[in-house]
């Protein structure tokens, strides 16, 4: 990233994408100010739970890519972290017969053709493979993600909140914006506590980006967000004598996802049981299937789990709840607000985001200090809701690794 000159940025909204913003912007910016409306690690706020996915096994080979590359950058944050940022497992997907019949449109299937497409490290797993190397699972085929596993979310937190301190980013805490103006090339942020006032602003508000974009003088974007969270999420606590069997060291992230199911083995210390959750996504039909709920995941493929201690994971942690904000179309959006000078936005993770944060937070820095990034962000662009072309972005290359 070039030199900036000295601008001065704020951010609204400190979630994880928030925070990344920050932290990338920091070193080049003059000023960089963090409106919270809340509280960092509010467990309110959708970015903030126990672990999260983090795997380049998408159906989509962009995604894929920027997954890719937002692992890379992850590894940079976690060389300069003191604790675990990246716990790496494997991500697998799981096939049974008697579930999904149709092997060839399976998501694993699929899905791995597009590691396989990228050269990314995977494996495929018949189901006597899978038997002896994951025996917690009863399928007949496996296809494991291996440069994948999950992200120990409140030590991101507390790595992004330390490395803010000593990159003295002012983080402000339960501040309401209540208004927004311009005036001499400058943004005015009218808090409770007082004005910011800034020359770019990046608005990562999630589904309070639209009420922020409301206070904007002459904007009429506006974006078709909605929320949504998983059916079911539960820790299965397995028995003492069998524990080790389920935790990260012996047992990958996993997901069914022709059925809904997802899970993250234990992590010690940190978790109580394996998390298994059940999301029927409103945006695609899931494939009809005996499997309804967890449990029903847990009797058909993980039989080491029947009558486990089951507890809601929102009843163990009063924060390890997923909750997603929606764009219509099933796309971020990122980048310049249209019709917005100095005004970017990043939005509409829709449940898959969190493993691009730090991806996410290098382009809206680059975007608010340089007015341009160095990947192509043109499917992502906020203007494909304005009824205009996308934004004219300067770029410069893709984003593959």
């Amino acid at each position: 990233m070039a030199e900036s000159g000295g601008r001065r940025l704020t951010v609204i909204g400190g979630g994880v994408m928030g925070l990344m913003t920050a932290y990338y912007a920091a070193p080049f910016a003059e000023t960089v100010t963090v409106l919270e409306r809340t509280r960092v690690g509010d467990p309110e706020t959708a970015s903030f739970c126990l672990t999260r996915s983090v795997r380049n096994d998408y159906l989509d080979p962009e995604y894929s890519r920027l997954a890719y590359e937002s692992r890379r950058l992850w590894l940079e944050l976690q060389a300069l972290s003191s604790e675990p940022l990246l716990i790496d497992c494997g991500c697998l997907n799981l096939f049974k017969d008697s579930i999904t019949p149709d092997l060839a449109s399976s998501y694993a299937v699929r899905s791995f053709a597009i590691l396989a497409q990228l050269q990314l490290r995977r494996a495929a797993l018949s189901a006597a493979e899978l038997r002896q190397r994951f025996p917690q699972f009863t399928a007949d085929a496996g296809r494991l993600d291996v440069d994948a596993g999950f992200a120990d979310v409140p030590a991101v937190t507390r790595f992004l909140q330390a490395a803010l301190r000593a990159r003295r980013v002012h983080v402000s805490e339960n501040a309401t914006v209540r208004g927004i103006t311009r005036s001499g090339g400058s943004w005015h942020v009218a808090t409770e506590s007082g004005e910011v006032v800034s020359d770019a602003l990046v608005i990562t508000a999630g589904l309070g980006t639209n009420d922020v974009l409301g206070l904007l003088p002459g904007c009429s974007a506006r974006f078709p967000l909605r929320p949504d969270r998983p059916v079911q999420s539960k820790y299965f606590i397995p028995p003492a004598g069998t524990r080790s069997r389920y935790t990260a060291r012996t047992l990958p992230v996993f997901a069914y996802l022709d059925v809904g199911i997802y899970g993250h083995p234990i992590h010690e210390g940190k978790t109580p049981g394996v998390k298994i959750g059940f999301y029927n996504p409103p945006d695609a039909a899931l494939v009809q299937s005996p499997i309804a709920s967890v449990e029903d995941f847990v009797a058909e493929c993980m039989p080491g789990l029947r009558g486990a201690e089951t507890v809601d994971v929102a009843d163990a942690s009063g924060v390890d709840v997923c909750a997603y904000d929606l764009v219509g179309d099933d796309d971020f959006i990122l980048g310049p607000v249209p019709g917005m000078d100095g005004v970017f936005t990043g939005v509409g993770w829709r449940g898959t985001g969190y493993k691009f944060a730090p991806w996410v937070g290098r382009v809206l820095a680059q975007l608010a200090l340089q007015g341009g990034t160095v990947y192509d962000i043109h499917r992502f662009a906020p203007g494909r809701f304005a009824g205009g072309p996308a934004a004219d972005l300067v770029t410069a290359g893709g984003a593959a690794p």
